[in-house]
């Protein structure tokens, strides 16, 4: 599949509302997948990392655009981070099947599109950009809004490459581009009373002044504490451990030590595998010594969706509908884990952090048990059909008739752990639909849907099983427990299903 991953930046970290309608004009286009979406109420800005085919990404793209145009208004706007316009950049990424001519083309494509339609200029950077003075996403923005709408329409040096030759008087201007992976990387120097120092540190590591090349360094206080905020454009050639060894060298020789560190978005693995390497000495480290890769590898979790998918719908009976039920249950899962993630944090949600927080745990505990179980229900149905394949003459008949009966035995105990993870997904749901994030109520009924979908494929998968059984009284009980959570899931999904409609009619 020809993939590529784009994240435009809104300027807009504030207002939930608008982050989510933003959030869902992307979302609606179909293919596209939201990968994370990231505020900041300092910096005023969100950023937005989806993922889609390279066919719809330009109007996944434009989507966004269009809601930020008609929703945010840059006269009015504050913030601690530079902006351009309502969307300030829009980079392209490729990823599989793509390259970097692929976003160059998809970025001129989408850049012709807003200014010709929704009256934005746009100016190209990076990889895209037609004049060399503008590959720097620095050199577009200097200045900001408040200058650009001097400048634009009677510099010549600013002169959009599309659109009209003039902000739109809300919206501003819009870069759009194409690069490489890109970290938003931010250390933090304690409190504002360190902002100079912040500033120098900047100063000294943004490769602009001098200092680690591929790093773009800026001082500013955020919610009260000096922060050096860096975009790492290039990891392979600078890494961030790096980059963060300069940092607290300069703060250091300043007086002043770093407190924390964070990223924003979405970071390529390898960034943390060479930063982890290197705190402990550890040179030559790779993905094949991480013990869950090889898990993945061996078990074929790993496999894409679409080749899931494709072993379903085959004419083999393995994966059957009890990976399915764990499947549809780990993405309940996923959805409860990203409401939670969507509510803590946020200053009018204090009250329910905590409680958050400890369903964001419990929900990736669940999840990754449950994508666990999509492999063990398949293996568990093989062995049963190994079972009824042993030898069926009269001497072998009664070690065959044990065999079928543990093999069953063991096809009826996994979809039942199942059901039991997806009942708890469903209460995890529940209390997501109740406390969590409103703008994310829809996401909490959908996981309560699935739970309860899950649940019941999972059930489904114990009865018969269980009827299956030469002694079906052995498996009673079993099948006892699973109407029993199937009844429980049924009324958390139910009560996450009403929040939802209360809160959207």
């Amino acid at each position: 599949m020809e993939l590529v991953e784009c994240v435009p930046n809104f300027s807009e970290g504030r207002r939930p509302e608008v982050i989510a309608a933003i959030r869902a004009a992307v979302a609606a286009v179909p293919g596209v997948a939201v990968l994370d979406v990231s505020s900041d109420a300092s910096h005023n800005r969100t950023v937005v990392t989806f993922v889609a085919p390279r066919a719809v990404a330009v109007r996944a793209a434009f989507a966004g655009i269009a809601a930020a145009r008609d929703l945010i208004d840059l006269t009015t706007h504050r913030g601690e981070h530079p902006r351009i316009g309502a969307t300030d950049v829009c980079p392209f990424v490729p990823l599989e099947g793509t390259t970097m001519d692929d976003c160059v083309a998809l970025a001129r494509e989408l850049g012709q599109r807003v200014g010709a339609e929704l009256g934005i200029p746009v100016f190209l950077y990076e990889r895209a950009a037609t004049r060399p003075d503008r590959q720097n996403l620095a050199n577009v923005r200097r200045g900001q809004f408040e200058q650009a709408r001097t400048e634009i329409g009677t510099n010549p040096d600013r002169i959009p490459d599309f659109g009209p030759n003039a902000v739109h008087p809300t919206a501003g201007a819009t870069i759009i581009g194409a690069r490489p992976f890109l970290v938003a990387y931010n250390v933090y120097l304690g409190g504002a009373e360190n902002l100079q120092v912040a500033k120098d540190v900047a100063r000294a590591v943004r490769g602009s002044s001098g200092g680690l090349r591929y790093v773009k360094a800026l001082g500013l206080e955020v919610d009260g504490q000096a922060q050096v905020s860096m975009n790492l454009v290039d990891t392979d050639q600078t890494p961030l451990s790096r980059v963060f060894d300069l940092v607290r060298t300069e703060a250091e020789a300043r007086g002043v030590s770093p407190t924390r560190s964070e990223l924003v978005g979405l970071v390529p693995e390898q960034v943390l595998f060479e930063t982890a390497a290197r705190h402990v000495r550890l040179p030559g480290v790779s993905p094949a010594m991480v013990l869950e890769h090889t898990v993945r590898a061996t078990l074929g979790e790993g496999d894409s969706l679409r080749g899931f998918m494709a072993d379903v719908a085959g004419s083999s009976p393995v994966p059957g509908g009890g990976s399915v039920s764990a499947l549809a249950g780990q993405l309940a899962a996923a959805l409860a884990q990203m409401v939670a993630g969507l509510t803590v944090g946020r200053p009018r949600y204090a009250e329910v952090e905590t409680e958050m927080r400890e369903i964001a745990a419990a929900a990736a505990h669940l999840g990754d048990r449950l994508g666990a179980l999509v492999r063990e229900d398949a293996d568990a149905y093989a062995a049963v059909g190994a079972a009824y394949r042993l030898p069926k003459d009269p001497a072998a008949a009664p070690a065959r008739a044990a065999a079928i009966q543990a093999a069953l035995l063991q096809a009826a105990a996994v979809p039942l752990e199942t059901a039991r993870a997806c009942r708890d997904v469903a209460l995890l749901a529940a209390a997501c639909a109740a406390r969590g994030n409103p703008n994310a109520v829809s996401d909490a009924g959908v996981a309560g849907l699935l739970a309860e979908a899950a649940c019941r494929g999972a059930a489904y998968n114990v009865r018969i099983n269980v009827a299956a059984m030469a002694d079906p009284s052995a498996g009673a009980d079993l099948a006892a427990e699973a109407a029993a959570l199937v009844a429980a899931t049924h009324a958390a999904a139910a009560e996450a299903a009403a929040r939802v409609d209360a809160a959207i009619g």
